[in-house]
């Protein structure tokens, strides 16, 4: 669940080059996270949800992917930002 399950191989979905744009998330960040996630949890309908808690503006965010890691290379479904780290946290 945490950490160690990086992807060196992905595509980006069309709504995740769209989102990127749109909410103003740095292409570079999506794929530190993709590369070195700080935790990787189980999402929805089998999709995984990569995250890691980035500084935005001198406040904390958690960056999350939402990826399909069960095709080959993975495919990034959306991206988005968010300040409820508390929400989507999994503490061991």
């Amino acid at each position: 669940m945490t950490g160690g399950d990086a992807l060196d191989e992905f595509a980006f979905s069309r709504h995740a080059r769209e989102e990127i744009q749109r909410r103003n998330i740095a292409e570079s960040e999506v794929v530190a996270v993709l590369r070195q996630p700080e935790q990787v949890v189980p999402g929805h309908g089998g999709l995984q949800v990569y995250q890691s808690r980035i500084p935005v503006q001198g406040k904390q965010f958690l960056l999350r992917l939402v990826v399909n890691d069960a095709v080959d290379p993975a495919v990034v479904v959306t991206v988005y930002r968010t300040s409820k780290i508390d929400k989507y946290w999994r503490s061991e």
